[in-house]
């Protein structure tokens, strides 16, 4: 790990921040966007029937990838660590995002059946998982850049 070789280490650490922040924007944005449009979801993903139980259903698939999170942050810390950080976000980045587009290609019930809602699930599992990687990853990649006597 090099350290800043200037006096002024906080500038050098401005981009690393600035990255590490708009790969987390970019990551809780797009998890932003399911919790949101929520109501939609589950009109397109689940059978016809109660309203009300698709709704559940489609926030109970909304905490399967919070609650995945930390299994996310296990391998892929492992991962960053084995393999380096700046590589790592980048996956992290492309699978939120690659998930993301995924769930906006997926045919509605009404055409694949129970398949729909499966796939949803899926997709929100490699979500949670990428944004799982991607936090603690931006906190340590941060904290590598810091100088030594300033860390914590």
């Amino acid at each position: 790990m090099q350290q800043p070789q200037s006096g002024n280490s906080a500038i050098s650490l401005v981009p690393v921040i600035a990255a590490s922040t708009v790969g987390a924007l970019f990551e809780f944005y797009d998890f932003y966007i399911f919790g949101s449009l929520a109501t939609i979801i589950s009109t397109k993903f689940s059978p016809a029937g109660s309203s009300t139980v698709a709704f559940l259903a489609t926030l109970a698939t909304f905490a399967a990838g919070m609650l995945i999170r930390p299994f996310g942050a296990l391998f892929f810390g492992r991962l960053g660590d084995m393999i380096g950080r700046k590589y790592t976000f980048m996956v992290t980045i492309v699978l939120m995002g690659g998930a993301t587009f995924a769930i906006g290609l997926i045919p509605a019930y009404q055409t694949i059946g129970f398949w729909a809602p499966i796939i949803v699930l899926t997709l929100r599992l490699l979500q949670g998982l990428a944004i799982g990687g991607e936090f603690g990853g931006a906190a340590t990649f941060v904290a590598e850049h810091s100088p030594v006597n300033k860390r914590g």
